[in-house]
């Protein structure tokens, strides 16, 4: 397991922290995890998913607007 030390705003008490502190701490860490854990091809792939998803909503728009 990983050990970290979590710095935070210096008027805070020890051990609170913000919901915006704890989401870019884990933006962070997290970004950082899934790339060592996936690796490449996990990017491609969802690269690849988002685009057919946007191609998808793009045509049923255009069909949309032919009605």
């Amino acid at each position: 397991m990983f050990q970290r030390e979590v710095k935070l705003l210096p008027d805070r008490r020890k051990g609170t922290m913000t919901v915006e502190e704890a989401g870019r701490l884990g933006g962070r860490i997290g970004g950082r995890r899934t790339a060592e854990t996936h690796g490449r091809e996990f990017y491609e792939e969802i690269g690849h998913k988002g685009g057919q998803r946007v191609r998808r909503l793009i045509r049923e728009g255009k069909e949309y607007e032919e009605k």
